[in-house]
């Protein structure tokens, strides 16, 4: 998630509160982390401390709200539309 919101470990680190090598450990599964911790790094996010522990957006309140406002229609264009946008996007790499 720290990547796809395009923040560098440094800057990332920075808004969290902790150095840049314990995030490092903290990504790599070297080092654990406090529940403290765990919640600044899902606030900053915007995701819920579930999905920072499962990779689960089952958990993530903001993707819960947004699903809710389509129906199953709709969310079948917006599945095909983002679709299309991948796919142009790996053809331009």
């Amino acid at each position: 998630m720290r990547v796809v919101n395009h923040y560098t470990r440094e800057a990332f680190a920075e808004l969290v509160g902790i150095s840049p090598k314990f995030l490092y450990e903290i990504e790599t599964g070297r080092k654990g982390f406090s529940a403290s911790t765990l919640y600044k790094i899902a606030s900053t996010l915007g995701v819920s401390c579930d999905y920072i522990m499962t990779g689960s957006a089952k958990g993530n309140r903001i993707d819960q709200g947004i699903m809710e406002l389509f129906d199953e229609s709709q969310l079948k264009r917006i599945e095909n539309i983002l679709q299309l946008i991948h796919d142009i996007a790996a053809d331009d790499t």
